[in-house]
């Protein structure tokens, strides 16, 4: 796994803070790496063995080794040397898909982002309120998360300032809702800063969330759309 860029957070792992303008290797993963997350300014690695490591800035835990120290080479999280398949990184937050089909987040949790009915920070892995199984994707925000079902439907949970869930409202979420659509199915997810998009099955894209950019694609920009 190579690293390059900003770093005055250890983001790199090459075990410095000094910014790189070419790719560095995060120390100690050579090889073994099946997938990467990136956050603001924290990094994740899937390893090929199923466990999870992460570095950087750990302000609000979402290193997962329960503590808040920042760590400029990688470091294990709590709980999960195995059986994960996949990663979202957000904000200050990040969440892991289990081979079970469930999900577990850590980290920042000031909008409900975790999905563990409260927000309060967590600086380990907790399981996400109602999803212990049936979850094939994941994707993460700035202070939002999305969760691709088997089903072909989405659920999404944390701030919804600007419509991001898509559940019909501007309501924040603590707990797990769904996308308030029905048909076609959705294959796949994708989280920006406060909007969500997903591939349907039947090649269409649908957005959600703000739009003040243009991040929708539409013709016309607005601040919100609720879905």
């Amino acid at each position: 796994m190579k690293c390059w860029g900003k770093n005055q957070d250890g983001q790199l792992g090459d075990g410095t803070t000094v910014d790189k303008s070419k790719p560095v290797e995060a120390s100690g993963l050579a090889r073994g790496v099946a997938a990467v997350a990136a956050g603001w300014s924290h990094t994740c690695a899937l390893t090929s063995s199923g466990g999870v490591k992460c570095w950087g800035n750990n302000q609000d835990g979402q290193l997962g080794d329960g503590t808040t120290v920042a760590r400029n080479t990688p470091t294990e999280v709590v709980g999960l040397g195995g059986g994960v398949t996949a990663l979202a990184a957000g904000g200050r937050h990040t969440c892991a898909l289990l081979m079970t089909g469930g999900v577990k987040c850590w980290g920042q949790n000031q909008r409900g982002q975790l999905g563990d009915g409260t927000t309060a920070d967590r600086v380990t892995p907790i399981n996400v309120a109602e999803l212990t199984t049936g979850v094939i994707a994941l994707a993460a925000g700035w202070q939002h998360s999305c969760a691709l079902m088997l089903s072909g439907t989405i659920k999404c949970w944390g701030n919804n300032g600007s419509g991001q869930l898509g559940v019909g409202s501007l309501l924040l979420k603590v707990t797990v809702t769904d996308v308030t659509w029905v048909a076609p199915t959705a294959v796949a997810v994708t989280a920006g800063r406060e909007h969500t998009c997903a591939l349907l099955s039947d090649n269409a894209v649908r957005c959600w969330g703000d739009d003040e950019q243009g991040q929708l694609g539409k013709d016309t920009k607005v601040m919100q759309r609720i879905f």
